[in-house]
């Protein structure tokens, strides 16, 4: 077989490759935070400077902070709190994420918070 068939045999396999690699990176922070939080994920609660990621899974609720640009150590925050009970936050000084934090809400609303740097999100009561 010559180099020539061998290049047209190659080509599909190396484009499918390439594109799985091209999606890979394109969507880092969805793929970080799936890894991240148990569950389907529910919302993505967008603002100036990143997102949060919310996932559920039974009566549990799970959320992740991602910056929109990872990389720079910044302050970060992630919180959810359930209807009648005390927020669970994981704030600091990090490079790419905050959290995850998870709470049993059961059935009960849910308030989700992030903030990246001076960018900020609020959910209000959602999941209802």
């Amino acid at each position: 077989m010559g180099s020539g068939a061998i290049r047209r045999r190659l080509a599909p396999v190396l484009a499918v490759l390439t594109a799985s690699g091209l999606l890979t990176v394109a969507a880092p922070g969805d793929a970080h935070a799936a890894a991240q939080c148990p569950g389907r994920k529910v919302r993505t609660l967008s603002f100036s400077t990143g997102s949060v990621v919310v996932h559920k899974r039974g009566g549990y609720v799970c959320a992740v902070t991602l910056a929109k640009k990872p990389g720079t150590v910044r302050t970060m925050s992630v919180s959810v709190r359930a209807r009648g009970g005390r927020p669970v936050v994981d704030e600091g000084r990090y490079k790419y994420h905050a959290g995850p934090v998870t709470v049993h809400a059961g059935r009960r609303c849910v308030w989700v918070k992030g903030r990246v740097g001076g960018g900020s999100v609020s959910s209000g009561w959602i999941l209802c």
